[in-house]
């Protein structure tokens, strides 16, 4: 008999009053990979997470955790969750929190793997309401892994964090998935998304509008990024017949940047050499995964002007 997975959302809807912040989201994980959830605020990524960790109740649909309803105690055992703001006892110190959450699991990890895993070996005897916020989120994070998770939860976990904190907690996550447990993390930093996910899932005006690897979304987005300077001012009359997209001309001081995208960037540029323009900075590269995810929604929203035109 199979394991259920992670995480299923079959046909979920959450209302507020008229407002449907979530419309009929159907997904299913996988165990040991990370999938990071992406869009802009208020496209539903909070309430989709609200409703894996069993804080909220879909108006429609269902939602599984290991098989069971999320808030089972069987299912929670087997999860941790760090939300943007978890909201513990400020006067109790980093050293007793770690110590009473792991009482609340039933094979917790090593206290003091605890305290390596988020860098907090500084600050055991800090009352939390002292932390800083970059260490309050590293405090956060000790908390939800305190039970040697399956499944992880992670809502914008580097928010305040440093850059030197960031890449070390993006590590541990890594380590995690490549111990097999399953992390599911939004964020709003598309760098992190292209470090850490396996799986990526855009959520756009409370729909599903992608879901696949990074190589996958990367190649809905059609071509390659051409970028370069010209010594001389240039305007769009240039390209005209060329297979160019979104153009753009930026005229500096001494010189003019010129950015677009092009399936056929070879065509572009041996048409541009013949007319005897000349480039400097040449640089043709694949979209990263920013572009991709923009891409998606400017589609998404011509999809949605020409339904309702």
């Amino acid at each position: 008999m199979s394991r259920p997975s992670p995480v299923v959302l079959d046909g979920v809807s959450k209302d507020y009053g008229s407002f449907r912040a979530v419309s009929d989201l159907s997904l299913e994980l996988t165990p040991g990979q990370i999938t990071v959830l992406l869009g802009s605020n208020g496209a539903g990524k909070t309430t989709t997470l609200s409703m894996m960790t069993g804080l909220r109740k879909p108006t429609l649909g269902r939602v599984r955790v290991f098989g069971l309803e999320p808030a089972d105690p069987r299912a929670r055992t087997r999860t941790g969750v760090m939300l943007q703001d978890s909201g513990v006892p400020g006067v109790l110190r980093v050293r007793e929190l770690i110590r009473l959450f792991r009482q609340y699991y039933p094979a917790p990890l090593d206290f003091d793997q605890v305290v390596e895993m988020a860098s907090l070996r500084g600050q055991l005897n800090t009352r939390a309401q002292d932390l800083s916020g970059g260490q309050r989120q590293r405090l956060y994070f000790a908390l939800a892994v305190c039970g040697d998770p399956e499944l992880l939860f992670l809502d914008e976990p580097t928010v305040a964090m440093d850059v030197d904190s960031r890449n070390e907690f993006l590590g541990h996550i890594r380590a995690l998935a490549d111990r097999g447990r399953t992390v599911v993390l939004t964020t709003h930093y598309l760098a992190e998304a292209e470090r850490l996910a396996d799986r990526v899932v855009v959520i756009h005006r409370s729909r599903l509008i992608a879901d696949g690897s990074k190589a996958e979304l990367k190649a809905l987005t059609a071509g390659k990024r051409v970028s370069f300077t010209l010594p001389d001012p240039v305007d769009a009359t240039e390209f005209e017949g060329l297979p160019v997209e979104g153009l753009e001309i930026s005229p500096e001081p001494e010189e003019t940047v010129v950015r677009f995208h092009s399936t056929r960037p070879e065509e572009v540029l041996s048409a541009l050499a013949l007319r005897g323009t000349r480039l400097r900075d040449l640089e043709v590269v694949g979209v990263d995964l920013e572009e991709a995810v923009q891409n998606l929604v400017h589609q998404a929203n011509r999809e949605t002007a020409e339904v309702q035109s």
